[in-house]
């Protein structure tokens, strides 16, 4: 896509963050309840501006992808985890999601990660073909691990290899 960049996430990007997040919210990718206002900070505790990778189009932030540990334990430090993608409707189907996966993956290499992994959810068929496309494998799943919108859906855990 002309004019894309993925760049490190700024202070100064938190408000377009906080309305990415509420526009693109659904049951198709979120756990949590809807965002209502007063909207949360989109930057808090350990997932600050270093925690994120933004895709900037015509000078809009248009998608991030939210990359961190797993856990705080010290011999899982070598795990990169996807925790959290959006892409602006306005602009799916462009490569954007693509290109934020692509650089979340060399952004855990270069933090020295050996593996990145991610969590999914079941009936989220565009992203886990995205995912499996960058070479992501279904690790595991865990069975109607969530009721959302009615229905159970599974929680399916992929990761890869980075080494």
């Amino acid at each position: 896509m002309p004019d894309l960049s993925i760049r490190a996430a700024h202070h100064s990007d938190e408000q377009e963050l906080v309305l990415l997040d509420r526009d693109t919210w659904s049951h198709l990718n979120a756990v949590g309840p809807p965002p209502q206002p007063p909207y949360e900070p989109f930057f808090r505790g350990r997932f600050g501006p270093p925690a994120h990778l933004v895709a900037e189009h015509e000078k809009r932030v248009v998608g991030y992808v939210r990359l961190g540990c797993p856990t705080e334990l010290a011999s899982n430090a070598h795990v990169q985890q996807i925790r959290g993608l959006a892409v602006s409707e306005e602009v799916r189907g462009r490569g954007i999601g693509r290109a934020l996966v692509r650089a979340a993956v060399q952004e855990a290499r270069d933090r020295g990660a050996r593996r990145i992994t991610l969590r999914v959810l079941g009936h989220n068929t565009t992203a886990r073909a995205l995912y499996e496309s960058e070479g992501f494998v279904v690790e595991g799943v865990q069975p109607e691990e969530f009721f959302l919108g009615g229905r159970y859906v599974d929680d399916v855990l992929m990761g890869r290899s980075l080494i």
